[in-house]
């Protein structure tokens, strides 16, 4: 062997066996960097809570142009303008926002036929708006206990309409999705897995709002429960301490300097592999014009890589 191949044979040995030790050494690789793998997770945003005033296609241009990906539409919009708008942007419809759950006279929970004939009515436009525009979900309050409907009442009609509803997920393909919200129903996450159990279809899961549980329990508790059963994430911040005049903020306070435990809650996503949306609903006078929706797009990614 020539004297320059066996300096070359030499260079090779000393680094190989360099690396090896220091691999056994420090348990990491010398020549190789590690890097954390990216979530699958896009950012889209709740159109009803956009404080960026104009059209529907000047907010959806404002959605986009912050680094945003999709976007929450509510139902019973026109739905060639937000048609329009989807496609004019490249914006995605991560959701679509049933616009008559929270109202009286359309609540699936209330005791007169009548009005939870209308909250049906409503769910199923919901459902056929999001067909429209290639949303695989609606967001879906249930109901509401109050002093005219109890806890059973609510479950029980609840459920007994939603299924009215699953021939029309099963023949546009999409799911109800249902969210948590301060309405006395639902405050526990077992209780959220046992209403999913009864009601026993693939058409069903939960829309969680991360900014809502906070007022009951951690938030990474629920998704340890609900699991794979979450469809569509609601990122919003809360805070519970006071300021000065002995007021908490709650949700008017910016997204991580609030109360959430944003890295227990995204190990707690990542442990249950979720890759789907991450939906913001935030106070609009946070995203009022195009610097603070740059500075609440920033702040939703350091969130998402955390």
């Amino acid at each position: 062997m020539s004297s320059s191949k066996m300096n070359s044979s030499r260079r090779q040995f000393l680094q190989t066996s360099t690396a090896a030790l220091a691999s056994s050494i420090f348990g990491a690789p010398l020549f190789a960097a590690e890097t954390k793998p990216k979530r699958a997770i896009q950012k889209a945003m709740m159109i009803g809570t956009i404080g960026f005033p104009g059209t529907v296609l000047e907010k959806f241009q404002a959605i986009k142009l912050a680094g945003f990906a999709g976007v929450e539409t509510m139902s019973h919009m026109n739905q060639d303008e937000v048609l329009k708008a989807l496609q004019e942007t490249g914006l995605k419809a991560a959701s679509v926002c049933c616009a008559t759950h929270w109202k009286k006279e359309s609540s699936l929970s209330s005791p007169d036929p009548e009005s939870r004939a209308k909250g049906l009515e409503g769910l199923k436009q919901s459902i056929r708006d999001a067909k429209h525009y290639g949303a695989s979900s609606v967001l879906l309050v249930p109901g509401t206990v109050n002093d005219e409907v109890t806890y059973e009442e609510c479950w029980q009609r609840s459920i007994a309409e939603i299924r009215k509803a699953l021939p029309e997920c099963e023949q546009t393909g999409v799911k109800i999705a249902i969210e948590n919200v301060w309405n006395n129903f639902i405050m526990k996450p077992e209780q959220a897995k046992q209403y999913l159990d009864e009601i026993n279809s693939p058409m069903v899961g939960w829309h969680f709002d991360i900014g809502n549980m906070i007022r009951y329990c951690p938030a990474e508790e629920w998704i340890n429960v609900l699991g794979k059963r979450i469809l569509k994430l609601h990122i919003k911040e809360y805070g519970n301490k006071p300021d000065a005049n002995g007021k908490a903020p709650g949700f008017n306070v910016k997204l991580m300097e609030g109360d959430n435990h944003w890295p227990e809650i995204m190990a707690a996503l990542d442990k249950c592999g979720y890759t789907g949306w991450a939906i913001t609903e935030q106070p609009s006078a946070q995203t009022k014009d195009a610097e603070l929706l740059k500075d609440f797009s920033e702040r939703l990614d350091k969130i998402l890589t955390s």
